[in-house]
């Protein structure tokens, strides 16, 4: 049965970065294009017209692949337009062609999210996603992780290829290099010890 994995989550959740992860597989139709630039907008991913206009996914070519990927953020930027997805008409549009729906909601550390919403958006959006939890975890949505993805990268994406039963090319050496750069580091400066650290250290052998 043909598939469609959408990847969704709040505006800077990590997108972009697991976009490209799932491209990398030879089997499924994804966002290719993004696997040769650090970052494209919205408006370029295959299905991104078919996100304000459902009924275009008649006709797409649906005959080239059996697993389809598409990312979608919450809210995302619809030609300069903050808008929130059509879920319900998305999925069921999809549904009616007799394509199977699974849904990754991806996550990230919520004090770096509000500071990227923030910074990019001027605004925190994370509440116009929570908004549509609901609704999408009516599909057993599996959650995903910017932050596991950096930490363990391959184990993580083959971990996640099982719990999706989705072809994902965990081996691939581009995995590495597309990882390069951890998103979170710019947010982040070493602290001075605590109190606390005192003590742990002491109960470790290294003194203070």
């Amino acid at each position: 049965m043909k598939t469609m994995l959408i990847t969704t989550g709040p505006q800077g959740s990590g997108n972009h970065v697991f976009s490209k992860v799932f491209a990398l597989h030879k089997q499924v139709y994804g966002w290719k294009d993004l696997l040769d630039k650090y970052w494209i907008a919205h408006d370029y991913e295959p299905f991104s017209d078919c996100w304000d206009m459902p009924s275009l996914l008649n006709s797409i070519d649906w005959t080239s692949m059996d697993y389809y990927v598409t990312s979608i953020s919450c809210p995302y930027a619809n030609k300069g337009t903050v808008t929130i997805p059509r879920y319900k008409d998305f999925i069921r549009s999809t549904q009616q062609l007799g394509i199977e729906i699974k849904v990754a909601i991806i996550g990230r550390d919520q004090t770096v999210l509000r500071y990227q919403q923030e910074r990019v958006r001027d605004r925190y959006s994370y509440p116009d996603f929570e908004k549509q939890l609901d609704y999408l975890m009516e599909f057993n949505p599996t959650f995903i992780s910017q932050e596991l993805l950096y930490l363990y990268k391959g184990r993580y994406l083959k971990s996640l290829s099982k719990q999706l039963n989705f072809p994902i090319d965990y081996d691939n050496p581009l995995i590495d290099e597309i990882l390069t750069e951890d998103a979170n580091s710019k947010y982040f400066n070493k602290i001075q010890r605590t109190s606390l650290d005192k003590i742990v250290r002491n109960v470790s052998g290294l003194g203070d």
